[in-house]
């Protein structure tokens, strides 16, 4: 048996878990879509270590890990929510690629702004995959689990060299966050002032929200009528409007059906903000 080569796990963080680019394609399975919920900041971590976009990586929540790295030196990049990084006792900035070597202990602290930051690695974690992805869904448990104390990551070969900091996604660390949305298909299901309602009005994100969806606080969407629909397919980004009125923007590991209607959808760039928005944060649709 190969000696392990990788990190281990010392301290997990809130909810950390281990992401890629996802299960694409098979709603028609019961299977999420999963996968890292800001693309793009996840795409840099994998760019900065010279991965390919396929190499699965760490997503934090409010805070990261600590782990402790064995095997030979590697290159690793966080990005997404700013936070405090440190390799043995060395303060280490964000977005750009550092060296880990054997034995020593890598750090994330706790986010300063937004909610989830991404760990990339030099060749990537290669935890084994599930339905073609490494992905942890946390809506059917598909994927490793969330990470926990004394878990062991392999890592990979790494795939070119490092690079620079070509374009990094910013997020505004105040004032309300503008989405931008196209009609969903169930209008005939809502009141007649539904769709004002929804693009006039600011909305919260409360605390209970996660990788399925953001539960948002707001103006009391209505149905137009009572009566259930059947189970139809949803998507990421999907505004749902359940019996009380109050959206739930669906996030990567969304259902894939649902019985509630869609009053819109939030494009793919507006997901990706999403993703860092925390309890308290205010949303309006445009």
């Amino acid at each position: 048996m190969s000696e392990f080569t990788g990190f281990v796990v010392l301290d997990p963080g809130p909810a950390t878990t281990v992401q890629d680019t996802g299960r694409p394609g098979l709603a028609h399975l019961g299977v999420p879509p999963s996968g890292a919920w800001d693309v793009p900041a996840a795409a840099l971590a994998d760019r900065l270590v010279g991965n390919l976009p396929d190499r699965a990586l760490l997503e934090t929540t409010l805070a990261g890990p600590t782990l402790r790295r064995v095997g030979p030196a590697l290159w690793v990049a966080v990005t997404g929510a700013p936070c405090e990084v440190w390799v043995g006792d060395r303060a280490v900035g964000p977005e750009h690629a550092v060296r880990v070597r054997d034995a020593e202990v890598l750090r994330l602290g706790r986010v300063v702004r937004g909610v989830r930051s991404y760990l990339a690695v030099a060749g990537g974690f290669t935890v084994p995959p599930v339905l073609g992805s490494r992905s942890t869904d946390v809506l059917s448990g598909l994927g490793p689990p969330r990470l926990a104390a004394g878990m062991e990551l392999p890592t990979g070969q790494s795939d070119g060299p490092v690079t620079d900091v070509d374009e990094a996604p910013e997020r505004a660390a105040s004032g309300d966050l503008l989405l931008r949305v196209t009609r969903g298909p169930r209008e005939d299901r809502f009141a007649d002032d539904a769709w004002e309602l929804l693009t006039s009005r600011a909305w919260t994100v409360t605390p209970e929200s996660n990788r399925v969806g953001l539960r948002l606080s707001g103006p009391r969407l209505q149905w137009a009528s009572e009566a259930q629909l059947p189970p139809e397919p949803m998507v990421t980004g999907a505004l749902q409007v359940p019996p009380s009125g109050q959206l739930v923007l669906f996030g990567p590991d969304h259902p894939v059906t649902g019985g509630y209607p869609v009053i819109a959808v939030v494009d793919d760039a507006g997901v990706a903000a999403t993703a860092q928005a925390a309890p308290g944060t205010r949303l309006r649709f445009a």
